[in-house]
C-alpha cells in the first residue's frame, strides 16, 4: 500500500494528521523542492501539495507531471484556492479521455 503525504505551510496542512497522512510543513522553495523529491524517493503513492507551494517549484511539479507515481495534487490552503488544482486535474483527464468533459469538447 502507498503511502500519502501533504506538503505545504503548516496551518494549511496540519489538519490532515488526524487523518493518518503524513503532513510535510514547509517554509520556502529549497524546502518544498528538497521534501517532494525525498517522498518520491521513500515511496509515497500520493503527494498532495497547497497551490501555493506548487507555485514556488513549478519546475519541479513539471518533472513528475508524466510520471505515474508518485500522483501529485494539488489542494488549496489556507489563504485561498487560485484554480490551478482545478485546472491540474481538468488537463489530466482531457489527455486520459481526449476531451473537456466541463465543456463537451473533443481536444
Amino acid at each position: 500500500m502507498y503511502k500519502i503525504a501533504v506538503v505545504g505551510d503548516y496551518d494549511s496542512i496540519y489538519g490532515f494528521a488526524t487523518l493518518g497522512l503524513s503532513i510535510c510543513p514547509v517554509r520556502n522553495r529549497e524546502e518544498i523542492r528538497d521534501r517532494i523529491r525525498s517522498l518520491a524517493e521513500e515511496g509515497y503513492g500520493i503527494i498532495y501539495i497547497t497551490e501555493a507551494a506548487a507555485a514556488e517549484v513549478s519546475d519541479e511539479m513539471e518533472m513528475y507531471r508524466e510520471k505515474t507515481l508518485p500522483a501529485i495534487i494539488q489542494i488549496p490552503g489556507v489563504s485561498g484556492n487560485t484554480g490551478a488544482g482545478v485546472e491540474g486535474v481538468k488537463k489530466t483527464v482531457e489527455q486520459a479521455v481526449g476531451s473537456d468533459i466541463l465543456f463537451g469538447g473533443v481536444s
